[in-house]
């Protein structure tokens, strides 16, 4: 019972995040830059603190060769996804032809969102595997912290979509679904620790590859190419300073 209940808490964080997020309406461009820079400084501190480093921790006798491996293997994936699904916009409802200066930037917000859904995975099996091992104190520490980080990153999330020409209803049932993928995962580590272990660091690594990746190859340079990147600059070390506070309180 105390991990359904804490799937759904964990899984629910970012639905009240995504929430939280829908009070700021018609934002501006420059407002977008500074959300925008503020998810990928959220995203780089979780890539680091919450994927990466656990990685090298639970990585064994291999740890820096499986979690260079998952970095890379998770870059590669969202690159694949990037030229193999060129028209992600469309499973939005937003038509290309009623917004043809929306669709390429939407794609890359859509690609963020993905890497969001792709991380929330191992977080959820990570959340699963401390409740399996039966230590239930440290199971909640590690709980409660992903689930405070799951809020900012459903806050982050909204705007984007939303200036990109999504409906409000879609936008939240996209949002709601990177939630059910951390319950999923919360279920699988609960109940396969012993495989779920094995496959942990490569799969928190993985993770960690496809958000460094969006980081680099679409946040930064959409929030630096509209004449805002030292607001945008500062806001990204907001964003990471924030989940970097999070990670050293409730480690």
């Amino acid at each position: 019972m105390p991990v359904l209940l804490t799937a759904l808490g964990v899984g629910g964080a970012t639905v009240i995040g995504a929430l939280l997020g829908f009070l700021f309406k018609k934002p501006s461009h420059k407002f977008q830059d500074v959300i925008l820079s503020f998810a990928a400084g959220v995203m780089l501190a979780a890539a680091v603190f919450g994927l990466i480093m656990p990685s090298l921790e639970f990585g064994g006798s291999f740890a820096v060769l499986i979690t260079i491996g998952g970095l890379f293997c998770g870059a590669v994936c969202l690159n694949l996804i990037d030229r193999l699904v060129p028209h992600l916009h469309k499973m939005t409802g937003v038509g290309e032809e009623a917004h043809p200066e929306a669709t390429a930037k939407l794609n890359k917000v859509l690609l963020f969102v993905i890497a969001i859904a792709i991380h929330n995975l191992p977080e959820g099996i990570a959340a699963g595997v401390s409740f399996g091992t039966g230590d239930l104190g440290q199971a909640l520490t590690v709980a409660g912290g992903i689930a405070l980080q799951n809020i900012p990153e459903g806050m982050v999330i909204i705007a984007p979509m939303i200036a990109g020409g999504i409906s409000r209803r879609r936008t939240f049932l996209i949002a709601l679904m990177t939630g059910v993928v951390e319950v999923i995962g919360t279920l699988i580590g609960y109940f396969a620790v012993s495989i779920s272990t094995v496959i942990l660091p490569f799969a928190l690594a993985f993770a960690g590859g496809t958000m460094l990746y969006v980081i680099s190859d679409e946040m930064i340079p959409e929030t630096h190419a509209h004449g805002n990147e030292r607001e945008a600059t500062y806001s990204l070390l907001v964003g990471f300073a924030v989940m970097m506070a999070f990670d050293y309180f409730l480690g």
